[in-house]
């Protein structure tokens, strides 16, 4: 743990002037119980900032997010779990702009200051019956001590919440950081699929906001995979609310480094969860890539392995096979010299310039066995280097997303599909 930050509890409303609350609404299934809508309000004016997927088929709610969030003065977040309200066409982004629109109206905020996201099964109609009368609950249960139910109402296939809040110093006032995020599956680098929302009480320019997102999102939620998909919904939105007090934080400070550094653990803490809980996974697996040509050829090289359905299930099966590695190495498209790459695997050499190393098989899958390990590559041609994050690929994962017909099922009981 760094000495500028220390870990404390609240979650999203740690940082000063932060309500929400979660509620039941049966998204999915109407006779569910489980917490599946929540809402993140600040108390006082905010700014705000955010990321969002890079696929080109995009929710509904990511393109309602995206227009609000030009605004930069967002204060409020509207999820829920259970439905993606994506490829919902017209009526779609109808539902998501009413949402906004009538929790606005509760809140006395105006519809731009209200971001909405989704998580959930693609291609079904929200059931807008049951959504709509939650919100006016949402509002008047809005609190502070809610973050962890807003972290459990988020979560799909997770199988636990996840949420994180740090206190640090900064000009002699006490700064904190708070974030929930979701995701298991569907998990790839260019934001996954997943959820995070931050806030944060330090008082912050929507420039500087943006640039410290920005660039926590490049090395966390940028470098995890574990299955090489991209979802349609992926949303990571964070609130500065100046609540503190003091003055704005300016970049290139030694109090903005600090923010930063900040930042960075947080949600890379949130990245690292999600590769953690993924859908049936049994390995957390870093992948380094150093003595790149290139920070781009790095890259390449981490991604080709850390994505390679082969590479993954000998993980998966103990088995430290090298040679699945060097291979994906060798069509990652980076400049390599097959004679020069080194390869070990949990600080044992499988492989030295290019040939297997004079290692004991039974030492290396020893360290394959374990559920935390990392993969070294050295290319040996420059100084690029890489990190990144995944997982085994495991027949449990395979069989948990073999079929989502019980969402359909549910929506023709609805009367939102016919299929």
């Amino acid at each position: 743990m760094s000495s500028v930050y220390r870990k404390i509890k609240g979650g999203i409303t740690a940082p000063l002037g932060f309500v929400s609350s979660a509620v039941s609404a049966g998204v999915k299934n109407p006779v569910a119980k489980r917490l599946d809508m929540a809402l993140i309000s600040s108390e006082v004016e905010c700014v705000a900032a955010g990321t969002f997927t890079t696929n080109r088929v995009k929710a509904a709610p990511v393109k309602v997010s995206q227009a609000h969030l030009r605004d930069g003065n967002v204060r409020a977040i509207l999820v829920n779990s259970g439905n993606a309200n994506a490829c919902t066409g017209v009526s779609g982004l109808q539902d998501a702009r009413k949402c906004t629109r009538v929790v606005g109206k509760l809140l006395d905020l105006k519809q731009s200051q209200v971001a909405v996201c989704s998580t959930g099964v693609i291609g079904l109609p929200m059931p807008m019956v049951r959504i709509e009368p939650k919100l006016s609950d949402l509002v008047t249960g809005l609190k502070r001590k809610e973050g962890t139910a807003v972290a459990q109402a988020i979560m799909t296939s997770d199988t636990c919440h996840k949420e994180i809040s740090v206190s640090l110093t900064i000009a002699g006032k006490k700064v904190k950081i708070g974030a929930c995020a979701k995701g298991a599956g569907m998990i790839n680098p260019h934001m996954a699929t997943m959820l995070c929302f931050i806030t944060t009480d330090a008082k912050l320019t929507k420039e500087a906001l943006s640039a410290f997102v920005s660039q926590s999102v490049e090395t966390s939620f940028n470098r995890i995979t574990i299955d090489g998909d991209m979802s349609t919904n992926d949303s990571v939105i964070m609130l500065a609310n100046g609540a503190c007090g003091g003055k704005a934080i300016r970049r290139g400070t030694a109090d903005a480094k600090k923010f930063q550094e900040s930042l960075d653990y947080v949600m890379l803490e949130m990245a690292k969860s999600l590769v953690r809980d993924g859908e049936r996974v049994t390995k957390f697996v870093t992948v380094n890539v150093k003595g790149a040509k290139s920070y781009n050829d790095a890259k390449k090289v981490a991604e080709a392995v850390a994505n390679s359905s082969l590479v993954k299930c000998s993980w998966n099966g103990n088995d430290p096979n090298w040679g699945r590695i060097i291979h994906a190495v060798g069509y990652s498209k980076a400049m390599v010299k097959e004679e020069l790459i080194d390869i070990h695997i949990g600080g044992l050499a499988a492989c030295l310039g290019g040939l297997e190393a004079n290692v004991s098989m039974d030492a290396l899958r020893k360290k394959v066995a374990a559920d935390t390990f990392t993969i070294e590559i050295n290319l040996n041609l420059c100084e690029g280097e890489y990190t990144i994050y995944s997982s085994d690929l495991s027949p449990e994962y395979v069989d948990f997303n073999r079929s989502e017909y019980a969402y359909w099922k549910q929506a023709r009981k609805d009367g939102l599909t016919k299929q």
